[in-house]
């Protein structure tokens, strides 16, 4: 696929074709409503978006902290959980579904909103398909374990994150906003599959053994403390 050149509705996959019948007119009011947000507040709302989007690019922050978490004895748990649900997505998302439904980009599929896009990111096109949204797959595929191995009356607002980070998706032009739905829908099933593995293997592990038991109790800060004598 020419990720520079618009692409006729006929040309597409039936799925991505079912996809843009099915939500177009939803889609079209909701980036509508972004491109409408990117005209009123202008450049610096603009440079806001763009960092923040970059927070997910190929979900390296992501990984970075779980990896952070896996150091310390009690968020090694959800560290694993949220790098297991981060690979899981991207199994389900780039390997299979992207290409799959190869749904193009708007700005691959109407002018209107390649103009949108060209007024707002200048970082040039984005390689892959449409849907689902990997960036908000990889968010909510993180942070479902997060909300299930945390105390839930906290760890819901990590949900937040996800959302923030989709919205930046659709502001930019580079997903409709049911690419968004989608990520979440996957991102979700995802991580709870993470947390489930995670759940049931650690604790098993922890329980037998002596790699079990030197994973569960393993902490960083050990290497800083300073030795009694």
């Amino acid at each position: 696929m020419d990720f520079e050149q618009l692409v006729p509705l006929e040309q597409m996959s039936a799925a991505a074709q079912w996809l843009n019948n099915t939500f177009g007119s939803l889609d079209q009011a909701i980036l509508t409503f972004y491109h409408n947000a990117h005209e009123a507040l202008g450049t610096p709302m603009d440079v806001v978006v763009q960092l923040f989007t970059k927070l997910g690019d190929g979900g390296i922050f992501l990984i970075l902290v779980a990896i952070f978490l896996m150091f310390f004895k009690k968020s090694r748990k959800v560290g694993i959980g949220m790098l297991g649900g981060i690979i899981i997505g991207a199994l389900f998302t780039n390997i299979c579904i992207k290409n799959i439904v190869a749904r193009p980009r708007p700005y691959n599929y109407l002018q209107i909103y390649r103009d949108w896009f060209t007024s707002i990111w200048h970082w040039g096109f984005e390689s892959e398909y449409s849907f689902p949204s990997g960036h908000t797959t990889a968010a909510m595929a993180s942070m479902t374990p997060v909300f299930f191995l945390c105390n839930k009356k906290k760890s819901w607002l990590a949900f937040l994150f996800v959302i923030a980070l989709g919205a930046t998706r659709n502001y930019i032009m580079v997903h409709f906003p049911s690419d968004i739905l989608g990520g979440i829908i996957v991102g979700g099933i995802a991580g709870f599959l993470s947390y489930l593995i995670v759940n049931a293997v650690y604790d098993k592990l922890c329980k037998k053994g002596k790699f079990g038991q030197s994973l569960e109790n393993a902490d960083i800060r050990n290497l800083f403390r300073k030795k009694s004598a």
